[in-house]
């Protein structure tokens, strides 16, 4: 499966590993069919790092997954933080998984183990590339507000 990010930068396509990671898939998929980051914000962008987006409250503090509580790790020792583009969910702490989720900008090998990989960007680096150029303020806020605008859903990952 795959899915795109419609944001007011332009398009970003995930593809989402649905047979490694099949709760935290079935969460993601059925909050893009919900519309339920349609209009929300990427609270968090640290250059060289990630950005990070999911939460409805667009303060880094809310969010709720479609199982009306937390959820368990999906971690897969094949699946790696070794490149640029890399999905996983945020959280704050083990098997406290929510709807937030991040994007990485780089390897960042020290997120395996601890953070559930689901995905990876499939189209659009270019628009990654203006993400993590935006500028921000305190807490990492980018200065210019960078927003999902709504989300597609595509069976085909290629499609």
């Amino acid at each position: 499966m795959s899915v795109t990010l419609h944001t007011n930068l332009g398009e970003v396509k995930l593809e989402i590993f649905c047979d490694d990671c099949p709760r935290t898939a079935e969460n993601f998929l059925a909050l893009c069919a919900s519309n339920y980051y349609n209009g929300t914000i990427f609270h968090r962008n640290i250059k060289g790092f990630m950005i990070q987006g999911g939460d409805p409250t667009g303060t880094g503090k809310g969010g709720e997954s479609i199982y009306g509580r937390k959820f368990a790790d999906e971690i897969r020792e094949q699946l790696q933080h070794d490149k640029r583009g890399m999905l996983s969910m945020a959280n704050s702490g083990p098997n406290t998984n929510g709807s937030q989720f991040f994007l990485t900008y780089g390897k960042h090998k020290h997120l395996d183990g601890t953070y559930t990989l689901f995905g990876r960007v499939i189209g659009g680096a270019d628009v990654l590339d203006i993400m993590e150029k935006t500028p921000t303020g305190p807490d990492d806020r980018p200065l210019a507000e960078i927003r999902i605008n709504r989300v597609t859903i595509h069976a085909n990952p290629l499609a």
